[in-house]
This record gives C-alpha cells, structure tokens and sequence, in this order.
C-alpha cells in the first residue's frame, strides 16, 4: 500500500521533478492531484452559497484530448509507412488505460492525491480508474500551464517513447490491435459481409463505461465477448 502523503510544497517539487516541469501556477497542479471525493468533502465545510470547489475532472477532460492530439502526431511522424489502421491501433494502445495505469504508477502519482475521507479508507490510492484519470489531468495542467510544447514533451518522454522502443526492439510494432478489429479484416479478407455487433452488457457512467459484446455474421457468433472502453466502440 501506497502510503498517505500530503500536497506540501517539498512533495510537489518531487513530483514537480519526476514529471520534468516546474509549474509557474502550482495552483493547476494542486487541481490536477484534487479527486472529486476531496472536493465534494471540502464543500460541505463551506458556508451556503460559496463556490464550487475545483477537482480534476475538467483537467482530465482537457489532457486527454492533449494526450491523443501529440500521440497521434508522433506515430505519424515515425512510423510513415504504416497504413491507417495500424497507426490507429498502435494509438488505441498508447491512450488506453491499460498502458497509461503502468506510467501513473511508475511516476508514483498515488502518494501525491487528494482524496475524500471515504476514498482515503477505500484505498483510493490505488485504484486504476483514479490514477489514469490523475495522469490525464496533469497532461492537462501542464498544457495550460506552458503550452503544447511542454505537454508534448511530458508526453512523448513519459508515456508515447518508452513503450513504442519496446515495440520496435521486439518487433510488435503495427501488431496491436483488438478483437472487433481482428474479426473484421478477417471478414473482409475473405470477402465476406461486415458482422453485426449486439451488445449483451454494459455498465459503468457513459463516458468510464465498459460494455460486452458479441460479433455476429450469419446468424452465428464469430466474436468472442470482449471488454471495450467507450473510446473502442
């Protein structure tokens, strides 16, 4: 377990170092760090009609457009000899959370939340959900903190380089991709008819949900039934 830590100034300038950028307004990255739960907690202390108190939430929002802007220029910068759809699944795995999980505990953003009480004992710390959105909400802050630029860097050093060295030193580049993906080239291949999808489970908010689905062609299932994020669908 993640032990607890404060925002204080020493903790944000670690942080600060870890990520490669000194904030001019440290108040965005105060945000950044701020969950809902700490948020919704610090409102119930405050008078009747004071203002709303800020969380991450907008950040993530911003940083993820950020994050899928500056991947999607570096693969089309290095790799021009792939087609569309290898570009597109080489991007799906760079902003999934899967991968981005594995860099928000590498940069150990855990021990830099702010978290509700009930979140705190709920082991807040360490749930993927809230440390992908952490990571985004940062990329987010640093955009509107120092530009494009400064974001691109955070990202491409962070989060797009080491992973696509990996890739190509093992040879998987262009080798990602997805079960809805697969069973479609698959189909066209043989000249077949694309598959009709029918979704058979869904649950979660709209836009963190996560949904089952079955590939149908010929009235026979030919898609085994995969988790897709809602950027997948």
């Amino acid at each position: 377990m993640i032990p607890t830590v404060t925002t204080h100034a020493r903790e944000v300038v670690t942080l600060e170092k870890t990520i490669g950028h000194v904030f001019t307004s440290r108040e965005l990255l105060d945000q950044a760090l701020t969950h809902s739960s700490q948020a919704r907690e610090a409102e119930t202390l405050r008078p009747a009609g004071a203002e709303r108190a800020v969380d991450n939430e907008q950040l993530e929002f911003l940083g993820d457009a950020v994050l899928g802007l500056v991947t999607t220029e570096e693969l089309f910068r290095r790799f021009p000899q792939f087609n569309e759809g290898q570009l597109s699944k080489l991007r799906a795995h760079l902003v999934s959370k899967n991968h981005l999980i594995h860099v928000a505990e590498q940069l150990e953003l855990g021990r830099y939340l702010r978290l509700g009480r009930g979140e705190e004992k709920s082991g807040g710390r360490n749930k993927s959900a809230i440390l992908v959105d952490a990571l985004e909400a940062i990329l987010g802050a640093v955009y509107l903190d120092a530009g494009l630029e400064a974001a691109r860097s955070l990202i491409v050093q962070q989060i797009v380089l080491p992973e696509l060295e990996d890739f190509i030193s093992s040879g998987k580049a262009g080798k990602v991709t997805d079960y809805k993906s697969a069973l479609q080239e698959t189909l066209q291949a043989a000249g077949r008819p694309q598959p009709v999808y029918v979704l058979v489970k869904e649950s979660g908010l709209y836009d963190r949900s996560t949904v089952g689905c079955t590939g149908r062609w010929a009235n026979r299932i030919h898609w085994p039934r995969a988790r897709l994020d809602q950027e997948e669908r």
